[in-house]
């Protein structure tokens, strides 16, 4: 990589990561639904994956989670779940633990690393569908997120969910599901191709 290159590089991800800290410090980012907050946050992880390659885009889903973990620890938009995501609060005899760490990181890591993996896979496969596989790319990182957030709370705090909700943390999972993860994936899906599309057209050109 030239130097030009690199200074476009740096430039572009610096851009995308002031995008994110926007996401996640601002209610721009943040809708609350249900138990879980619905976040934005990941659309310029999985842009980040698409337009400067996996590698960026993990490290775009590291500051994610430093972000998010910031924001759980010190102004969590919903304090009485905020022990399923940082170690720093409790909800009555239950604590925050290590578990509440790898929830808040691992799966935003894990979407820049997805979104990018299926983009290098979706594009040799299909080398003629950038739409295509732009979306579906994007669709794959944002449903990462999903599954791996609540995985990990189902994982690491199911028993004291399941005691302090009772049964009703079946629905609000199902519930979660269906009112959060569609509607980001279906977001990010349009986005994806939206903002990739004619940069990588743009870029690829000069």
């Amino acid at each position: 990589m030239n130097r030009r290159s690199r200074t476009l590089f740096v430039v572009q991800f610096a851009v995308l990561l002031a995008i994110e800290a926007i996401f996640c410090f601002t209610p721009l980012g943040s809708v609350p639904v249900g138990p879980i907050v619905a976040t934005l946050g990941m659309i310029p992880v999985i842009i980040t994956a698409l337009l400067l390659g996996t590698a960026a885009g993990t490290l775009m889903g590291t500051f994610a989670g430093l972000f998010s973990f910031l924001v759980w620890t010190f102004m969590p938009p919903m304090p009485p779940i905020a022990f399923a995501f940082t170690p720093f609060y409790s909800l009555g005899e239950f604590r925050g633990n290590f578990g509440s760490v790898l929830i808040c990181f691992v799966p935003r890591i894990l979407v820049g690393t997805a979104a990018g993996l299926s983009y290098s896979a979706f594009s040799r496969s299909m080398p003629n569908k950038r739409v295509l596989n732009l979306s579906l790319s994007a669709v794959l990182g944002s449903l990462t997120n999903t599954v791996g957030v609540l995985g990990g709370i189902w994982l690491f705090f199911g028993s004291q969910y399941s005691s302090v909700l009772g049964s009703a943390i079946l629905v609000i999972i199902g519930t979660t599901i269906l009112t959060n993860s569609i509607p980001e994936a279906i977001v990010s899906a349009i986005a994806a191709p939206a903002v990739c599309r004619p940069l990588k057209g743009v870029l690829g050109k000069r």
